[in-house]
């Protein structure tokens, strides 16, 4: 991945005094080392007393946005999971919006990542089914993987140029 993962927490006092004040921290930190950085920046305040923090911005999420009110500990595990699965973690999220599902998809359903879905398709068809050669051609791979996708029995991610994770929908 060419950029961190990493969230930018707010001193909220601060914020509230018309300050900016806070610090981008690397999200994929060990949970105790991301709140130390937190109570590092809330120390020094230019608000006497802060002690009310806010993640404020975020990058390296690869397209999944984390909510409003997203807490370090729920920011922390969601950019593990993205540093685990750097080809589609973030996709993956973005399309369950759901750790747990996310997880669940991409170590029991993830099919692997292949050209297109028609090449998915005609790999899975090749694999399974004894195909004479006389007929091979006529074979529209296109219309089966639109069929797949189309009748719930996978669904895919295109993460990029000819990079689509195809994932069982189960």
């Amino acid at each position: 991945m060419s950029e961190h993962i990493r969230i930018y927490v707010a001193d909220l006092a601060a914020y509230n005094a018309g300050h900016l004040h806070g610090v981008w921290i690397d999200a994929s930190l060990e949970l105790d080392d991301i709140q130390a950085q937190v109570d590092a920046i809330l120390a020094v305040s230019p608000v006497e007393g802060a002690e009310e923090y806010a993640i404020h911005d975020f990058e390296g999420f690869d397209g999944y946005r984390l909510g409003e009110y997203e807490g370090l500990e729920s920011a922390h595990e969601i950019a593990c999971f993205i540093e685990e699965y750097p080809e589609f973690g973030g996709a993956l999220l973005a399309h369950f919006n759901d750790l747990e599902h996310a997880r669940k998809a991409a170590e029991e359903d993830y099919c692997g990542c292949h050209a297109s879905l028609a090449d998915y398709a005609q790999e899975l068809t090749e694999e399974t089914t004894s195909i004479p050669p006389h007929l091979a051609m006529y074979i529209d791979y296109r219309a089966m993987a639109r069929d797949m996708e189309y009748g719930g029995d996978v669904f895919a991610l295109e993460t990029g140029f000819e990079q689509v994770h195809v994932f069982w929908n189960r």
